[in-house]
């Protein structure tokens, strides 16, 4: 199997719901994203390549103007914004251009990291 992963970066607030209203991410705060895509083929197309990584532009433009310095609860009203859930609803987009996408990874911090793989779209490359 061959993979390719490309890290993208962005700025953004938000805060969690459910939490104790002492818990530091029950107010308001930003975190200066990591974001990192995975995509796998058991083969190379015409190119010798996985994805050319120019083809991921489009994630980055998204990234760049809907997510990078907004406030992640408005940009996805109603969503907790957990890094999993995050790393889910991105999986999700991706998918929806490149099948062969198999994990996306977010990080808020350099020490932390949440991703999202579906089993079934993993089988499907």
């Amino acid at each position: 199997m061959y993979r390719i992963r490309k890290q993208f970066t962005f700025s953004a607030s938000h805060h969690l719901y459910n939490l104790p209203p002492d818990h530091p991410c029950s107010r308001i705060h930003g975190h200066n994203y990591t974001i990192e895509l995975v995509l796998a083929s058991p083969s190379l197309n015409m190119k010798g390549f996985v994805r050319d990584y120019r083809e991921l532009d489009e994630f980055k433009n998204y990234v760049a103007d809907k997510l990078d310095h907004r406030d992640l609860n408005e940009v996805f009203e109603g969503m907790q914004t957990s890094a999993e859930n995050l790393a889910r609803k991105l999986f999700t987009w991706c998918y929806e251009r490149w099948p062969i996408i198999e994990t996306v990874r977010v990080s808020e911090t350099s020490k932390t990291w949440a991703e999202y793989t579906e089993e079934e779209h993993a089988l499907d490359t």
